[in-house]
């Protein structure tokens, strides 16, 4: 079957180009503070936008050395793989992980979000998750298209086993709310097993609400491009 475009470096920059994105890699999707006693993610932005986002991500993860590692959300998804990559470095790191969404956590930022220890996944009140199954874009024939479409179902069954995991139910059930691209508020977040609890407290991040807000633009503007 042939992708548009194929090759995932080709992909990336063609990502940028269509969101006016000139550097190669600015800042990443994410920023890094290492503090003396735990290691501080912001993750504000399209997952997997720039080349070396998962690579660099998990790499940061392993020089955590067993420092608490507390990732901060405000992100609207991304690239599927990109968050996979991410989510396995943090599960299967010796630290503990506590995930504060400040804002929004949808698409892959969502499951991305269920790397955290148990009791530790927190949302702002006013927070918002999404979660979708997994989308993509293909060309070919009716047999290359089935193919494509059962690759996107394989991955969204892999996806909502990881909300199973973590917030407990069914992975049919979850892929049901998935399907229907289902929004939750903070309490919904709560109540679903998506989120430990709601915190009203000011992250210790940088205000990025205008950023987000690029970061969600660029991409719909994207989506209605093509």
């Amino acid at each position: 079957m042939f992708q548009m475009p194929k090759n995932l470096d080709l992909l990336r920059a063609t990502w940028r180009l269509a969101n006016n994105i000139k550097s190669q890699n600015p800042s990443g999707a994410y920023t890094v503070k290492n503090a003396a006693t735990s290691v501080d993610f912001y993750l504000y932005d399209v997952i997997g936008g720039y080349d070396d986002d998962a690579v660099s991500f998990v790499k940061a993860v392993g020089e955590t050395k067993g420092k608490p590692i507390n990732l901060f959300v405000n992100s609207p998804g991304g690239f599927v793989w990109d968050a996979v990559a991410m989510y396995d470095a943090l599960v299967n790191s010796s630290s503990e992980v506590s995930v504060t969404i400040n804002g929004l956590a949808a698409s892959a930022a969502s499951f991305l979000s269920q790397a955290a220890s148990p009791g530790k996944l927190k949302i702002a009140e006013p927070g918002r998750m999404m979660i979708h199954d997994a989308q993509g874009i293909g060309m070919g024939g009716p047999a290359e298209m089935q193919e494509y479409t059962d690759l996107l179902h394989s991955v969204s069954d892999d996806i909502s086993k990881i909300y199973a995991k973590r917030a407990g139910g069914e992975p049919k059930a979850w892929r049901k709310a998935m399907t229907a691209t289902t929004w939750y508020n903070s309490s919904q977040a709560v109540d679903s097993g998506l989120a430990d609890g709601i915190t009203t407290e000011n992250s210790k991040g940088p205000d990025n609400r205008t950023r987000l807000i690029q970061a969600r633009a660029r991409v719909l503007t994207n989506m209605r491009g093509k």
